[in-house]
């Protein structure tokens, strides 16, 4: 006997009835975002190295360890995607979208990372994104954080969660304060990890990142960024936070949020959750003005967020908030030989194309009259059609209610049809 092959590691399977919850949130995600006046775009899985190296930075955890990237068969470097935004800005570059255009864009799908797996994190992960390109002004930074705030009230997880933002400024006022925090670091170089050692000339703003509970006195005192910003970037900080309380949306300014991307600049944000453990960030984003120059193209201020998938479900899961996702059908219908079976596929065609919304399943694999009520029984159908040799002489279907003592009925195709169509919306 063969040896059974199983996934590998850090890609995760979602089976029944799980798919059906995540049916369910990227319908609404869809919905939200498709409100606020975003088109999709969709860009290959596969994407040149060079694309990620320039963007997110070759000193970034993700560029140094954890992408997935190998030669082709032309020798061409090539790197599974592990973010979404530099995809989108060579996608937007090449299409020429991005010429004098405002662009308000939004995509999903899978993304790849060579992480350790653990909860809510794995090495394929899903994503919801959206970005905004063309627009400077805190005004757009305000209604991206709100339409993230509405779609993790509509799934039922916004109250388990806290929004943070901070400002990284320009790169200019960054590196007058890389400078201040690199000599603050060095000053105190016996309390840092291995990691941050790593890190300190390279890229010390992830250092203030750190989840090492060891380090947390040593970074809450080290100088804040937000206390070095330039005069704009303070100012268009001021004003978020007027717009974001105006709309009565709460939130926190943490100095120490930096995001892991080197692109980031201004505004950044996340939704934070303690439902989840070490993996608490369920949403994040910020700007990135100058991506699109540094891929070649004029400078456009731009901005976005992503919100984790396989973390939004967890947290759904968790929550007490009754999520429409009954995958139960609504009838099952049963034949008694091979010529009623062939009439079966007929009226089973029928009733979906005449009854929107209807979950119908037709038997099939044969077995007597008392096995197919036993498989309808199982289904959890509300109803067995039945569909016999007396049904085909008296050109009508009997319908059995499982799920209540009512007498079965004899109906015509056309008066079942308005029949279920009445029962399913009412439900």
């Amino acid at each position: 006997m063969s040896e059974m092959i199983q996934a590998v590691r850090g890609m995760n399977d979602i089976l029944p009835p799980d798919t059906y919850l995540w049916l369910y949130a990227e319908h609404l995600i869809r919905r939200i975002i498709i409100g606020h006046g975003y088109q999709e775009i969709r860009f290959p899985i596969v994407e040149r190295t060079e694309l990620f190296k320039r963007s997110i930075g070759e000193v970034t955890d993700i560029v140094e360890k954890e992408m997935y990237t190998f030669l082709d068969r032309n020798q061409e470097n090539l790197t599974l995607r592990p973010e979404g935004t530099a995809c989108c800005v060579r996608a937007a570059l090449e299409h020429g979208l991005l010429h004098n255009q405002i662009q308000r864009l939004w995509y999903s799908g899978p993304f790849f990372r060579h992480e350790r797996p653990q909860k809510g994190r794995y090495r394929q992960f899903n994503q919801f994104s959206a970005e905004t390109f063309g627009l400077q002004g805190p005004d757009i930074d305000a209604e991206l954080i709100l339409m993230s705030a509405a779609i993790l009230e509509k799934l039922g997880i916004k109250s388990f969660t806290n929004l943070q933002i901070n400002s990284l400024g320009t790169s200019e006022s960054r590196i007058e304060y890389r400078k201040r925090l690199v000599h603050y670091l060095e000053d105190n170089k016996d309390q840092l990890d291995e990691e941050s050692n790593h890190r300190l000339h390279k890229n010390p703003l992830r250092i203030l990142d750190s989840k090492n509970p060891d380090m947390k006195s040593l970074i809450s005192n080290a100088p804040k960024l937000i206390d070095h910003l330039d005069s704009e970037s303070l100012d268009h900080f001021e004003k978020l936070q007027e717009y974001l309380k105006a709309a009565g949306l709460t939130f926190e300014i943490n100095p120490c949020l930096v995001r892991g991307l080197d692109y980031y600049n201004k505004t950044v944000f996340e939704w934070v959750t303690e439902k989840l453990g070490a993996q608490g960030t369920v949403c994040a984003g910020g700007r990135y003005d100058g991506l699109v120059q540094q891929l070649g193209g004029k400078p456009t201020p731009a901005i976005g967020f992503s919100l984790g998938m396989e973390r939004t479900i967890l947290m759904m899961q968790q929550s007490d908030k009754n999520h429409k996702t009954d995958p139960k059908l609504h009838a099952y219908l049963i034949t008694d030989s091979d010529h009623t079976f062939a009439a079966g596929l007929k009226t089973a065609n029928y009733l979906r194309t005449k009854v929107p919304g209807l979950k119908l399943m037709l038997h099939c694999g044969g077995g007597s009259l008392k096995n197919q009520f036993k498989k309808a029984d199982k289904s959890g159908a509300q109803y067995a059609i039945i569909l016999g040799e007396h049904e085909l002489k008296t050109r009508s279907i009997s319908l059995k209610n499982l799920r209540e003592d009512i007498p079965q009925q004899s109906l015509y195709q056309d008066e079942l049809a308005e029949y279920l169509k009445l029962k399913i919306a009412k439900k």
